[in-house]
């Protein structure tokens, strides 16, 4: 896949390209992109997808505590996966969102991209206030021999799918919705930096994970989770937060993985949260807390025996 984060992308052949920012690459995203795969396949077209970089969000900063459901390099490996031509994040801020919707539709998809077919949502808008819209494109589209379709947007449980939703739904722990919207778990992809080696003294060792900074986190606490590394799937619980038994004060992401005995630090390891199942607190003791992991631990290799995991993600996973 060619990823280009700059100015320069120029096309050499024709494109079938969608816009977008793309952030959790759920159901409503997916459409898009497999409508826009299907368009290049047919008619001898390079897939293009053109997002930004950063969120305009973090640029134009009207949400505080605005965090990405997918950090840069999640996206990025998401979209290789899923068999993308040429990932584009173009480089945003105040003078490029200054830009008149008629330049960025023309001078930058038309022309730079050598569009031929462009995908965009219903609703989607783009250029200086937002002022473009699917009409205009197909307006300019027509005037250009540009094929431009709009995809309606996709519904999960008569609501409209979208980032904010997801975002909503983590937030409030409710990951099988979540999890339902994005088409696959949401995860975590870091990689694993050695810690205070605590778990070891009481019997469960942990892999610490580094995540992008700007990245969403569910509610501290603690979930049954499976990892992968190295090609195949691990269950385990992971807790988000502090650790305030052993009176940690820096947010972590540490997984217990069962049945593993593996020295990954530094390694990339994708760790998707099915579910929650309880929040994080201080235990009067490291040996109340020894006891509670083992709990914890019990409780997910439950879970991932369960019929309701091995109905809903066993067989879309492995």
């Amino acid at each position: 896949m060619e990823h280009i984060t700059d100015t320069h992308i120029e096309q050499n052949q024709p494109t079938a390209v969608t816009l977008g920012n793309f952030d959790g690459l759920h159901l409503g995203h997916r459409a898009l992109i497999k409508l826009t795969k299907q368009f290049a396949e047919e008619e001898g077209l390079k897939s293009v997808v053109f997002t930004f970089a950063p969120h305009p969000m973090l640029v134009f900063k009207k949400k505080d505590n605005f965090a990405l459901i997918m950090a840069p390099e999640e996206k990025k490996f998401t979209m290789e996966r899923m068999g993308v031509n040429t990932y584009i994040e173009y480089p945003f801020d105040q003078e490029f969102a200054a830009m008149s919707a008629e330049d960025f539709a023309v001078k930058l998809i038309f022309e730079k991209l050598q569009c031929r077919v462009l995908i965009v949502g219903e609703n989607y808008h783009f250029g200086s206030n937002r002022s473009g819209n699917y009409g205009m494109l197909q307006k300019l589209g027509e005037e250009r021999g540009v094929k431009v379709i709009a995809v309606p947007s996709v519904l999960f449980e008569e609501e409209r799918v979208s980032s904010s939703r997801i975002r909503k739904c983590l937030i409030q722990k409710d990951l099988e919705d979540a999890n339902r919207m994005l088409t696959e778990p949401y995860f975590i992809l870091g990689t694993v930096a050695e810690g205070k080696k605590l778990g070891r003294t009481i019997g469960f060792p942990t892999v610490n994970i580094i995540a992008h900074p700007l990245k969403l986190f569910p509610p501290n606490g603690v979930y049954a989770t499976k990892t992968l590394y190295n090609g195949k799937y691990y269950y385990g619980v992971t807790n988000i937060g502090i650790n305030p038994t052993v009176n940690g004060t820096q947010k972590i992401v540490e997984t217990y993985l069962l049945d593993f005995n593996e020295n990954v630090y530094g390694k990339t390891l994708q760790t998707f949260f099915y579910k929650f199942l309880r929040s994080e607190r201080k235990f009067p003791s490291v040996e109340q807390l020894r006891q509670q992991i083992n709990i914890n631990a019990k409780q997910a290799a439950e879970y991932f025996a369960s019929e309701e995991y091995l109905t809903k993600w066993k067989s879309a996973q492995e």
